[in-house]
Parts: C-alpha cells; sequence; structure tokens
C-alpha cells in the first residue's frame, strides 16, 4: 500500500500534516503513532506465539 505512494506523495503528506497540526504538534504525533505501532505489533507476535502453542 505505501509503496504506491512513492517519494513526492509522502513529501506533500508531510507538508499538509505541517499545515493542519504545526511544527509544536508534529512530534507529539509521531510518537503516539510509533507507539501505536509497537504495541499492535506486540500484540500481533504474542497471539500469532499462542496460536502456535
Amino acid at each position: 500500500m505505501l509503496s504506491s505512494i512513492g517519494i513526492p506523495g509522502l513529501i506533500l503528506i508531510l507538508i499538509i500534516a505541517l499545515v493542519i497540526f504545526g511544527p509544536k504538534k508534529l512530534p507529539e504525533i509521531g510518537k503516539a503513532t510509533g507507539q501505536t505501532l509497537r504495541e499492535f505489533k506486540k500484540s500481533a507476535r504474542e497471539d500469532k506465539q499462542e496460536d502456535q502453542k
């Protein structure tokens, strides 16, 4: 899915996010997104291990 966006698309998305949220909110949003993805991967890994048992 993300591979079809390309570099110009990602730059455009980042510029739009910067305009909408402002430079002070972007690090907070990035941190929250990273934590969410980390928790999702952790729970998916745990579910996979439970299924293998």
